[in-house]
């Protein structure tokens, strides 16, 4: 049986990890084992950073909702306490929303919010 050497496969296969490689600094674009290396690392980096972004983005809302909740006199938690109290269901998303762009509508749902826990 005559001896198969699998240049084709293997070009193949390097040229698809050098071409994911492309604008990596020094020879983690030129060289096919440091390349490969990275390109394994990034792409761990890639699918454990989709998850974190999620996350971060949370942060944020929650961040701004409690700036914007401390300027109608309450605090994040009492704020969504208040509104679940009230009924109102508006995602952290949306609120945020409302925090930057429509001040008096945040205000509205505060207010809102208060009149509930002071029941």
């Amino acid at each position: 049986m005559p001896r198969v050497k699998g240049g084709i496969v293997s070009r193949k296969r390097r040229k698809k990890v050098l071409k994911l490689a492309k604008g990596y600094f020094g020879s983690k674009h030129r060289l096919y084992k440091v390349a490969n290396q990275q390109v394994m690392k990034s792409l761990m980096y890639a699918y454990r950073d989709r998850r974190q972004k999620k996350r971060d983005f949370r942060k944020l809302w929650i961040t701004r909702i409690n700036a914007a909740a401390r300027v109608n006199g309450l605090s994040y938690s009492r704020l969504m306490h208040g509104l679940k109290l009230a009924g109102i269901e508006v995602n952290r998303k949306m609120l945020a929303d409302l925090a930057i762009a429509d001040e008096k509508a945040f205000a509205q749902l505060a207010d809102a919010a208060k009149a509930k826990l002071n029941q």
